[in-house]
């Protein structure tokens, strides 16, 4: 018993210290937790792998922890995911009105009128991404206030 409260304390305590210093890069997970500060380019590509291989990005998206936040907008989790794992793709992809993440994206929601959705959301890039630390429940969001 004695073990698990120390456990349960320090993962507290991580967890509290670490989404005082959450980055938008890597996005969330293990990775951000374990790794707080990361100050080169070595640190932030193991942030990213840990969050990305160890398979819990995954529950943190869909459960709000792991310095993960969902979508006001309550989806598919597998969008959730998506858009979490492909949000440097569908940057650009959105800016521009085409492309795969885009397509596999319009799927995901069950869009009827695809042409016209990609289309609106090209027009709306800068409200969809409206600052440089947008993360996946941000975009949906915002998406959704589309």
């Amino acid at each position: 018993m004695k073990k698990f409260l120390c456990a349960l304390a320090f993962t507290a305590t991580l967890s509290v210290s670490a989404m005082a210093n959450a980055n938008s890069q890597t996005g969330c997970g293990l990775g951000t937790l374990v790794i707080t500060q990361p100050n080169t380019a070595i640190l932030y590509a193991l942030q990213a792998t840990t969050n990305a291989t160890s398979g819990n990005q995954t529950f943190g998206i869909t459960s709000g922890t792991l310095n993960c936040r969902k979508a006001v907008f309550v989806m598919n989790e597998r969008v959730q995911e998506f858009v979490a794992s492909n949000m440097d793709a569908l940057h650009k992809e959105i800016s521009i009105g085409r492309g795969e993440n885009l397509d596999t994206l319009v799927e995901l929601l069950e869009v009827q009128d695809k042409e016209t959705f990609k289309t609106n959301l090209q027009e709306n890039y800068i409200a969809i991404y409206n600052n440089s630390s947008a993360d996946m429940a941000t975009t949906l969001d915002n998406i959704h206030t589309l």
